[in-house]
């Protein structure tokens, strides 16, 4: 296997004392997960941050082999991670994609529209004007893995915004992260309360 893709790196756990295993999303080849040497040094330490957008090789020699990955920054979401609504919001649907995606399965809509979903959360004045699209997202997530499509993507208010968050809920958690670990829908409950306080 050898691909060249822009990616949105969705997840990078430490493997060993300075390696990562990234998972990256294509809209050509869907998610990958591969290993990155080096991955927690200096150079690649801020290019390895989940909701990144990357340009990624990877190469493996078999089907049953781990790929290696060689990783560019394109664009960094970093710098607005000090914006704790943001963050919530990058670590929740980075965590939530990376959880229930297959692997090598290309979901083009869910690829545009997670991009389009990490460009409003950075770029937007306010989370009034990414809060509908996550809404949008959860339901799209939900309807291209096959749990029909979730609920109507509200308009207008933020609290018909949290409404819909909240009527999301159960079907994240009993269909798509049944078996998952507990603290990724914990992030999700901590971005719910950090929207929450912006409607008091």
């Amino acid at each position: 296997m050898q691909i060249r893709a822009p990616a949105i790196l969705v997840s990078a756990r430490q493997h060993g004392e300075t390696a990562v295993i990234g998972r990256f999303l294509t809209a050509e080849y869907g998610l990958i997960a591969a290993y990155v040497a080096g991955g927690r040094g200096r150079v690649l330490r801020p290019v390895l941050i989940p909701g990144n957008l990357v340009e990624v090789q990877i190469s493996a020699r078999g089907d049953n082999q781990l790929p290696f990955a060689k990783v560019e920054l394109v664009s960094s979401r970093g710098p607005y991670l000090a914006e704790p609504l943001a963050a919530a919001a990058i670590g929740w649907v980075t965590a939530l994609t990376a959880t229930v995606l297959p692997e090598r399965q290309p979901y083009r809509n869910l690829h545009q529209a997670l991009g389009a979903l990490l460009d409003a959360v950075c770029f937007a004045p306010s989370a009034r004007g990414w809060a509908e699209a996550l809404v949008g997202y959860e339901t799209l997530l939900l309807r291209e893995l096959g749990f029909g499509g979730g609920v109507e993507r509200p308009q207008g208010n933020l609290a018909a915004v949290l409404a819909a968050l909240d009527a999301l809920t159960d079907p994240l958690q009993h269909y798509l992260l049944a078996d998952a670990r507990a603290d990724v829908m914990a992030a999700r409950a901590r971005l719910r309360e950090l929207l929450r306080r912006m409607e008091q």
